[in-house]
């Protein structure tokens, strides 16, 4: 156990790292935050910030000694890092996880031989193996780069008119990566998450499953209790135990599912980390992903995850600072909302710079009610100061 008044060292410097220290503070710990480029929203409340490449090993090698233990908010870290941190320090959640998750064709090849239910996929590494998976998985497809994908970036959806298209343009288009991942496209029921937090002896505790609504492949709202039957939410929980027994995780696994017009669940994605999805928790749950994180990677008994209120959360995208500040007034106003802002800077379209939630009796209620807030951000910005 790395007892409270330790020093824990975070690999990234968002918003998610930014909450894990917030939510680890009240239990006594220091942290101590490593990103390439500073100062970060994670290192502005941390005890220290390294502005250093991932490639530094005189660097890594002083951020390791710095700290009791090293965890991470971004998966996409080089292996290399990882090899010079773990010779100095625990780094969890662990190398397997890390290497799976960093990578869709060894999270596809993982799933599939685990067994665990994903949707029909093939591999492609040139404009002609292209043409030919996609024509064996079907139209439509989606067409994933192997790496560094999220929210949406390196995807291109493949329609049955695209069958006879230029596949050697499109591959200049996606950048003629090494590999991409082609999945049939599924026509789901909808898109859920749940997020599971496991500890180094193997005791695993799940939060409630979310309802997760996209816009342009980026999540824009989760909503919860999610609602669905409680057979899926059953499923979707042992599904994400056994993923995470399954990499060994220590730490928080999240777990991304299209659930099936047959009603069956389908894993999208996993995250080795606290997910945009399980923001809700902060004020949702009796104990946030984020301090539930710093918990399982400390060796501390797991707090409860029950749900208190049915909750929305919405994400807060630079879009809406287009026109100069949104006017948070009315939203602060309303006494089940909380904000968010993650002091990041610059607001660029689609970069994500905060989020609130609102509580309510029903999900159906608070839904409700966190559309007409956002609908009303999207309209009203602060006056412009004179002089």
């Amino acid at each position: 156990m790395i007892p409270p008044g330790a020093t824990i060292g975070i690999l990234g410097g968002g918003q998610l790292g930014r909450m894990l220290i917030l939510s680890g503070r009240p239990l006594g710990y220091r942290f101590h935050v490593f990103d390439p480029k500073g100062p970060s929203t994670a290192g502005r409340v941390a005890d220290d910030e390294v502005n250093a490449p991932y490639t530094d090993t005189d660097a890594l090698g002083e951020f390791a000694r710095s700290v009791d233990l090293v965890t991470l908010e971004f998966e996409n870290i080089p292996a290399e890092a990882i090899e010079t941190l773990s010779a100095i320090r625990p780094v969890l959640p662990g190398w397997k996880a890390l290497y799976t998750c960093q990578h869709r064709q060894r999270e596809k090849d993982f799933l599939r031989e685990g067994g665990f239910p994903c949707a029909p996929f093939a591999y492609a590494d040139s404009a002609e193996s292209l043409a030919d998976a996609a024509q064996n998985v079907g139209f439509p497809c989606v067409v994933k780069t192997a790496a560094f994908g999220y929210d949406g970036k390196g995807q291109v959806k493949l329609e049955p008119i695209d069958a006879g298209r230029d596949f050697a343009t499109l591959w200049e288009q996606l950048g003629a990566p090494p590999r991409v991942v082609v999945e049939k496209w599924i026509q789901h029921a909808g898109e859920f998450s749940v997020v599971c937090a496991r500890r180094d002896d193997g005791s695993t505790q799940t939060f409630p499953m979310a309802e997760n609504i996209h816009r342009d492949h980026i999540l824009h709202a989760s909503i919860l209790p999610a609602r669905t039957p409680q057979s899926v939410d059953k499923e979707a929980a042992r599904i994400a135990k056994e993923l995470a027994q399954a990499l060994d995780i220590v730490g928080l696994l999240a777990v991304e599912y299209f659930l099936d017009t047959d009603g069956s669940l389908l894993v999208n994605e996993m995250a080795p980390r606290p997910h945009n999805s399980g923001h809700y928790s902060i004020e949702a749950c009796h104990t946030s992903q984020f301090e539930q994180h710093i918990r399982a990677v400390s060796g501390l008994p797991f707090g409860s995850t029950h749900l208190l209120r049915p909750t929305v959360m919405m994400n807060l995208l630079g879009d809406l600072w287009a026109n100069g500040e949104p006017d948070w007034q009315p939203l602060l106003e309303d006494p089940e909302a909380k904000l968010h802002l993650y002091d990041k800077g610059e607001a660029r379209p689609g970069r994500k710079m905060g989020h609130f939630t609102i509580a309510g009796d029903a999900p159906e209620l608070a839904l409700a009610a966190a559309t007409d807030h956002f609908a009303r951000l999207e309209k009203h910005t602060l006056p412009t100061k004179q002089g």
